[in-house]
């Protein structure tokens, strides 16, 4: 059932139609359908649930690389996403100033590649910073030397390695950086009428700042176009619970180094004769020759063993374990 006006609200509308402020065209009923214009040159293929988690994505990449950073730069870095957005390739690659630092990045195992544009600013800043210098740019862009490319190279190796971990929610990729370009006309590896998604994160390097591009072809992202939705993102980051989340640590764990030291014995000795030790000299120990050795992990005695060796080199057999408490 429609709406019942009452009757002050008729006697309004009629003294509105009365005085022309309301036009009785505009009030009649329809059932013309909306029309919206479609540019067949430029078809929607990124819809915005694609583009929000594409910046999902890349938020939890900015967070990686203001975290690691710093290790080689010895400086803050503050990343955060800016924007995203769909265009033709052809707007992206006239856009480009030369000098421009282009990563070509083989995004294994999908098809095709993606494009990093690292703003020059920032390359020169990372320069100047791993070189020793308190990493300012330049105040004129140039071309950039050789040592100065494997400079950048490097850090562009690291900063695609940090690109897997973000990514493993929709796919296990192994980004892999195939070359650097500093002249955009040697990039056009994609068609100019392709479509692609544009994520700029804005980077700052403590007083310098400047944008990193990620280019991403739809032909490279459509095997996995509907995984790229926040439902199926927090859907699939719910199923890794605390058991496989302290599975991930202990592998982590398992992975660092530590410390290993077998004592053979110990001895007092005054400063003048540890002075005066000359080479052949015997140092008497506190333990007997059939002792077994104690084997330390860090500071922890670990285990007991004897000693002997390994294809030339000095090693010891394990005899005992100690578990914790016991000595």
């Amino acid at each position: 059932m429609g709406e019942v006006l009452s009757q002050n609200e008729i006697d309004n509308l009629l003294a509105a139609l009365s005085s022309g402020e309301v036009d009785a065209d505009q009030m009649q009923d329809t059932d013309e359908k909306q029309v919206k214009n479609y540019d067949f040159k430029r078809p929607t293929k990124f819809s915005k649930e694609h583009l929000r988690t594409l910046e999902i994505i890349f938020e939890h990449y900015g967070r990686l690389l203001s975290t690691n950073l710093p290790v080689y730069l010895r400086k803050s870095v503050q990343v955060a996403v800016t924007s995203s957005e769909t265009v033709v390739f052809s707007e992206f690659s006239n856009a480009l100033s030369n000098p421009v630092i282009l990563g070509i990045v083989d995004f294994n195992p999908l098809g095709g590649t993606v494009m990093v544009e690292l703003a020059t600013n920032l390359a020169f800043a990372m320069i100047d910073r791993m070189l020793g210098g308190q990493g300012q740019p330049l105040d004129k862009n140039r071309d950039f030397s050789e040592i100065e490319m494997t400079i950048v190279e490097k850090v562009m190796v690291i900063c695609m390695q940090l690109m897997r971990e973000p990514w493993r929610n929709v796919a296990d990729i192994n980004p892999i950086l195939e070359r650097i370009e500093t002249n955009s006309q040697f990039a056009q590896i994609i068609a100019p009428s392709d479509m692609i998604a544009i994520v700029t994160l804005e980077i700052k390097i403590g007083d310098v700042e400047g944008l990193m591009n990620i280019c991403l072809p739809f032909f490279t992202l459509e095997s996995v176009m509907d995984k790229l939705n926040t439902k199926y993102w927090y859907a699939n980051m719910q199923e890794k619970d605390e058991e496989s989340y302290g599975e991930y640590i202990e592998s982590l764990i398992r992975r660092v180094d530590i410390p290993i030291k077998a004592v053979l014995g110990r001895s007092r000795v005054s400063v003048t004769d540890f002075v005066n030790l000359q080479v052949g000299d015997i140092i008497r120990l506190d333990s007997d020759v059939d002792n077994d050795l104690e084997v330390y992990v860090g500071n922890i005695k670990k285990f007991a063993a004897l000693p002997g060796s390994n294809k030339d080199k000095y090693a010891v057999r394990v005899t005992t374990v100690y578990r914790e408490g016991e000595e």
